[in-house]
């Protein structure tokens, strides 16, 4: 049984925090209530941009003071979000979230930073995780050497990592999360780039460490993008010696037939939005997996004919994780509950974390004017997840 038995985490990228202040206040505004209205320990899963992280490096005070903090609040933290490097409630972000990408020494250095903030926040006896880009986005241009550029940083991370966890006894692991339209964005791709890593690795101790340190962060929603079915991804990752190190429990958006299905068609057209990548593949009758890299108006409602004749289409866009379905459309919650139980056969427990960032970018839209309905969609979908594992927790016994 290998579901974890830390507090249930969840992303706090889903408010501001480009400042310190900004974190704090989350925390205040809707960390604090979500944890009373929960009733049980809770985790922040910290979403700590490039700039707040400078704000708890720049001097001795900070870091301790936001200990003080959570511990203040009853809350724990045993992972960080270290994707987004900058603002990620800026008014486009889309596929600048990618940037800088993993052959640029900033997001080396950035993450290293993360990690010995981590390390600062960790619980006694607690391993911890940071979730990162999936080293480029594929729409962009990248050098011929751009993959072993990426792979040469990753181990001089988990090396990094290695001497970190030598000077404070703490184990942080990096958790690499697959995407959509991304350089690893399907599960082979993700083993190839592992054993890229492997290789490259140079001597046994960079090895080992890099054994050691990297892994994957499983994102539920981006799996059953890919139309991949889950289980079997999880099986291959396993058998190939990749370490989940983070679970992202989340659910895509699913149009069933939609040649036929208007109103669905109408009722997606309603999450086009401004903010984030909405990448959106299709697979067709004769199994084949299409691809545009973002949902728009016209993909929704003007469909080019292969889209419009394919069984299903499945949209990156984050939804509670405790819906079925969104109107006419499914949500992709039968492929979390698959998650989950595969993850609990593992021989080790991945740490279990929430991310439903895009909650203000939903139709109906819980603004940030609003945070009591924004805290009541977070109680829901984490009381839901923790019924959802104790069910399965139960089962296995």
């Amino acid at each position: 049984m290998a579901l974890s038995d830390l507090p249930l985490s969840y992303c706090t990228n889903v408010h501001p925090g480009r400042s310190l202040a900004e974190v704090d206040r989350g925390l205040d505004e809707y960390t604090a209530p979500l944890r009373t209205n929960y009733g049980a320990p809770l985790a922040a899963g910290l979403w700590l941009a490039a700039p707040v992280i400078a704000e708890l490096v720049a001097g001795p005070a900070e870091l301790p003071r936001f200990r003080d903090g959570l511990a203040r609040r009853n809350l724990t933290c045993h992972t960080v979000n270290a994707f987004p490097y900058g603002d990620f409630h800026s008014r486009r972000v889309k596929e600048n979230v990618y940037l800088p990408d993993w052959s640029d020494r900033r997001r080396l250095d950035y993450t290293i930073d993360c990690a010995r903030v981590l390390a600062a926040l960790l619980p006694d006896g607690v391993e911890g995780s940071i979730s990162t880009v999936p080293l480029a986005f594929k729409g962009f241009t990248h050098a011929g050497d751009h993959l072993d550029r990426c792979a040469a940083q990753l181990v001089e991370t988990a090396v990094a990592l290695d001497r970190l966890q030598q000077e404070t006894g703490r184990l942080v692991r990096l958790a690499i999360e697959p995407e959509p339209y991304c350089l690893v964005e399907t599960t082979d791709e993700a083993i190839d780039f592992f054993e890229k890593v492997w290789r490259q690795a140079g001597s046994d101790a960079a090895l080992a460490a890099t054994r050691r340190h990297l892994g994957l962060c499983y994102d539920v929603c981006h799996q059953a993008v890919e139309f991949e079915d889950i289980p079997t991804s999880i099986g291959k990752l396993v058998a190939r010696g990749v370490r989940i190190n983070k679970v992202h429990i989340t659910c895509a958006l699913e149009l069933e037939s939609p040649g036929s299905n208007e109103a669905g068609c109408q009722a997606l057209a309603a999450y086009v939005e401004e903010r984030y990548l909405h990448q959106t593949l299709a697979r067709s009758k004769s199994g084949a997996i299409l691809r545009q890299i973002d949902l728009t108006a016209d993909l929704a409602l003007r469909p080019p004919a292969e889209f419009r004749e394919a069984e299903a289409w499945r949209i990156h866009f984050h939804v509670p994780v405790n819906a079925e379905h969104l109107g006419p459309l499914r949500t992709t919650r039968q492929e979390l509950r698959q998650a989950l139980e595969t993850v609990a056969g593992l021989d080790y427990a991945p740490h279990l974390e929430v991310e439903t960032y895009t909650w203000e970018v939903l139709p109906g839209r819980p603004s940030s004017s609003t945070p009591q309905l924004l805290i009541d969609g977070l109680t829901g979908e984490m009381l839901a997840t923790r019924q959802l594992l104790a069910a399965m927790k139960a089962a296995k016994k």
